[in-house]
């Protein structure tokens, strides 16, 4: 099966949805054209180290799959991602 269900409503590779994600690692908030429109934000963990948490809409798991492909080539490792909302 292809899409899991949630309130009548599915998510399919072709769904927008809304995503956040976090990495290790800090982003300065100018790379958020590069990165799908997604906001920036940046703190530091308890242990002193910067996490930068990515939130925004995405068309589509194409355009998910470039965000993350960037942020890997950016060699930023992923703690998270997290399906918030869809349509």
């Amino acid at each position: 099966m292809n899409s899991f269900s949630q309130e009548n409503k599915s998510v399919s590779f072709s769904s927008d949805a809304y995503y956040k994600i976090c990495v290790l690692g800090d982003i300065d908030a100018s790379w958020s054209d590069r990165l799908g429109g997604m906001s920036i934000e940046s703190a530091l963990s308890a242990d002193k180290k910067h996490i930068t948490f990515l939130e925004g809409r995405v068309t589509d798991q194409a355009e998910l799959i470039g965000i993350v492909n960037s942020l890997y080539q950016m060699r930023l490792p992923l703690l998270s991602v997290s399906l918030v909302e869809y349509s």
